[in-house]
């Protein structure tokens, strides 16, 4: 099992664009609903059970080697807002560019040639998993991890907030992270008899909102 790999895979300087976007952060404290250290672990915590379990769950199957296409389909009827669905596909498409140079073959060129838009990044990220020989819980912990890594680090731009709170409101997550990837790999494992429906589809309107808002402000300092 190549473990190096996901470390690469998951590390916030492999470029895939996620630089520039805060999952959400940045409008949750424009808004007012995160101030502080425990609004953020409870931002976090709200995102990793909702959207991240979904893109968890989308990577893990990816992972697992079912159909990309099809799970792209299921990526975006369990992405329902616009401003959400765009930002998902523009992160699968620089994903998708780095995953190419860092992991060619045939498989993630296809997807390429089939999206040239972009796949959505949850099924991007698990297909870039199995190419780098990693499990489907690999992948899951990746996209998992992923759902509040970013706006964490987001929050600490935007709020100023200690490093070192922000660090440990990841560390203090890591018993979910770990239970909603098992989920989301037990979810993929089942999509070969059962179909896309076996995936999770939690929903997280609030979210939807706050992209929706954030997408016409005119001024931002993160993409999303």
């Amino acid at each position: 099992m190549n473990r190096a790999a996901l470390l690469v895979l998951a590390d916030g300087r492999f470029p895939a664009g996620g630089h520039a976007h805060s999952g959400g952060a940045e409008e949750a404290v424009t808004s007012g609903r995160v101030r502080d250290v425990a609004g953020l672990r409870e931002y976090c915590l709200g995102r990793l059970h909702t959207s991240g379990l979904v893109a968890a769950g989308l990577a893990a199957a990816a992972a697992s080697g079912y159909d990309p296409l099809l799970l792209d389909e299921a990526a975006d009827a369990r992405t329902t807002g616009p401003a959400l669905r765009h930002t998902s596909r523009r992160l699968g498409r620089q994903l998708l560019r780095a995953a190419r140079a860092a992991w060619p073959c045939a498989e993630l060129d296809a997807l390429a040639g089939a999206r040239p838009r972009g796949a959505h990044q949850s099924v991007v990220l698990g297909l870039t998993a199995r190419r780098a020989g990693l499990t489907p819980l690999d992948a899951a912990h990746a996209a998992a991890y992923e759902s509040v890594g970013g706006p964490v680090t987001a929050t600490v731009r935007l709020l100023r907030l200690d490093p070192f709170d922000a660090t440990a409101v990841l560390a203090r997550l890591s018993a979910d992270i770990d239970h909603v990837a098992a989920v989301a790999a037990e979810a993929a494992r089942r999509v070969h008899t059962d179909g896309p429906a076996a995936l999770p589809a939690a929903s997280a309107p609030l979210l939807d909102i706050a992209a929706e808002r954030h997408a016409i402000r005119p001024a931002r300092l993160f993409a999303s």
